[in-house]
């Protein structure tokens, strides 16, 4: 148990100052970079499209679930299904605050080559959908997801002054944001704390590099409901035990971008045919990824050395990490009770509706 608890308070004291810097410039995106602007490099069809929802959506900061209201917002606005499929893949797969957290805890190779995998298999995906007749958009459904990352800005935001859009990316990134994630952020630390241990390595490695890993990490991600940046300590936890880089990188990969509820929105407004390019899309090029990356690993010591967990050994850095780490706690804090009040006030809600109703 002691060593448990040392492994959970090293990883959460060696990302919290990554993470911070990740919620800080993802909260600065939010607030600056318009849905209209959006909407505007969207527009139109063909390759040329694609390439570009995906290199909009990499960097943004929304889960799987609040990428859906937002992508399909901008298919209604006149997004082909191409730049709308391209747009749902690059946008949950990575993120600026989950690379951050990445080159943490996975090392500075995984922190580049994953958000190159997610824009290789958004376009990927994008191309797929082929060249099918782009219907008029359906009107977009309301998502069954109730929190969504912050899929939705408030209309007064272009009024705003550029030092009240600043507070409002502030309080979107440390508040809402965080809400969404806190929870799975803990169970990612604590589960990758557990597996460095409690399992041993042989648990893992008896799939080695081989397609077989790749397809339990596939099993595993892809009906999960997590995002980018939680995800990512899971992924570690796997790396630590075992797992071979390319099947971690698969994970990372079709976990975000896909869950039940994101296909079957996705069926419901886009068609079976997009639906197909978006898993093969995620999936066949995770694959690929996957091979190549653990096929450049074993072959370069560059590639291998750069796969280890990125350490500072300067005592400055090192008390930047413990505040950090104090700073991420409380507002990790707060967002536990933030939502325990929610929830306490909408069970007394539903309560006092049943009595009612008696």
């Amino acid at each position: 148990m002691t060593a448990y608890i040392y492994n959970f308070l090293d990883l959460f004291v060696e990302s919290a100052p990554w993470l911070l810097l990740g919620f800080f410039i993802a909260g600065l995106i939010h607030a600056f970079i318009s849905t209209e602007k959006m909407n505007k490099h969207m527009g139109g069809k063909g390759i040329g499209t694609t390439i570009k929802a995906a290199f909009i959506g990499a960097p943004l900061p929304l889960c799987s679930c609040g990428v859906v209201p937002a992508a399909l917002g901008i298919r209604r606005s006149g997004a082909s299904k191409n730049a709308t499929v391209s747009f749902l893949v690059a946008t949950p797969e990575t993120g600026v605050d989950s690379i951050s957290v990445t080159y943490a805890l996975l090392g500075p190779l995984m922190a580049i080559v994953r958000p190159i995998a997610a824009i290789i298999s958004a376009i990927t995906a994008g191309i797929l959908v082929g060249t099918e007749k782009d219907d008029a958009a359906a009107p977009v459904a309301a998502s069954s997801c109730k929190k969504c990352c912050g899929s939705k800005k408030p209309a007064e935001t272009q009024a705003l002054t550029t030092s009240q859009k600043f507070l409002s990316g502030l309080r979107f990134s440390y508040i809402k944001m965080l809400d969404d994630i806190s929870l799975w952020l803990l169970v990612g630390l604590l589960f990758a704390a557990a597996v460095q241990a409690f399992i041993p390595q042989t648990f893992f490695t008896q799939w080695g590099d081989s397609w077989q890993a790749f397809a339990v990490m596939a099993l595993i991600g892809v009906p999960m409901y997590i995002c980018a940046t939680a995800s990512t300590p899971i992924a570690a936890g796997f790396l630590f035990a075992g797992v071979s880089p390319g099947a971690v990188l698969v994970f990372m990969l079709a976990g975000p971008a896909t869950n039940l509820g994101t296909i079957a929105i996705i069926r419901k407004e886009l068609g079976t045919r997009a639906l197909t390019a978006y898993l093969t899309g995620v999936v066949a090029t995770s694959f690929v990824c996957g091979y190549l990356l653990n096929l450049w690993v074993s072959t370069s010591d560059f590639a291998n050395q750069a796969m280890m967990r990125h350490e500072h050994g300067s005592s400055w850095f090192y008390s930047l990490s413990i505040v950090s780490a104090v700073v991420l706690a409380l507002l990790l804090s707060a967002s536990y009770y933030r939502n325990l009040s929610k929830k306490w006030a909408n069970q007394s809600a539903l309560a006092q509706k049943t009595q009612s109703a008696e």
